[in-house]
């Protein structure tokens, strides 16, 4: 999805959810999006300038599966890449996955998203022809390292999310807790 295909959607989804955003709006202080309007989003390259208000509407029982629908596809820049706006995006999702008020019908979502996000955060072995041919390179790739790099910085909220086992059967399987711990601990990749 292109620059303006994501600025179209997003200008869809705050037409079709106008309460999302407004101040008198539930999720407008929400502890996890703290920082979330301060955040430099219209600097990011291709990222739509409305992505506070997809973070925000992920709050709304009614809005919340479309937000994560439009969020996951304008932090996407195709089936292997993230965009440049998910490393900003990480300590939002991180919080929001590991907050107990977030409800059932995004939160597998968001854990999905910080999954894929692991994924495709994982450095690309130079050497590996395939990896390279289906991935590219580290070095056309920095959103790689900056994801890296995010996921590092909320370890401590990462971890949290994974050792809570009050979650519902099935929410975080076992492979996709593997996963987000080999983000927040890179050595358990190398054993």
């Amino acid at each position: 999805m292109d620059a303006a295909a994501k600025e179209a959607a997003v200008a869809q989804f705050v037409r079709e959810h106008p309460q999302i955003g407004h101040s008198g709006h539930s999720g407008c202080h929400h502890p996890a999006l703290a920082g979330c309007a301060d955040a430099s989003w219209p600097q990011i390259p291709g990222c739509p300038t409305g992505i506070p208000v997809l973070l925000h509407g992920l709050l709304d029982e009614a809005a919340g599966p479309e937000a994560l629908r439009v969020l996951g596809n304008t932090l996407m820049d195709g089936l292997f890449h993230t965009s440049a706006a998910m490393s900003a995006a990480l300590p939002f999702l991180i919080r929001l996955a590991a907050a107990p008020d977030i409800g059932i019908a995004v939160r597998p979502g968001l854990v999905d998203l910080l999954v894929v996000a692991a994924e495709l955060s994982q450095p690309v072995d130079a050497g590996n022809e395939r990896q390279v041919l289906l991935l590219g390179n580290d070095r056309d790739h920095p959103e790689r390292e900056w994801c890296r790099a995010a996921f590092t910085a909320h370890a401590s909220a990462l971890r949290a999310l994974l050792d809570n086992r009050t979650f519902p059967d099935g929410l975080i399987s076992e492979n996709d807790r593997e996963c987000l711990r080999r983000v927040v601990e890179p050595q358990r990749s190398l054993s």
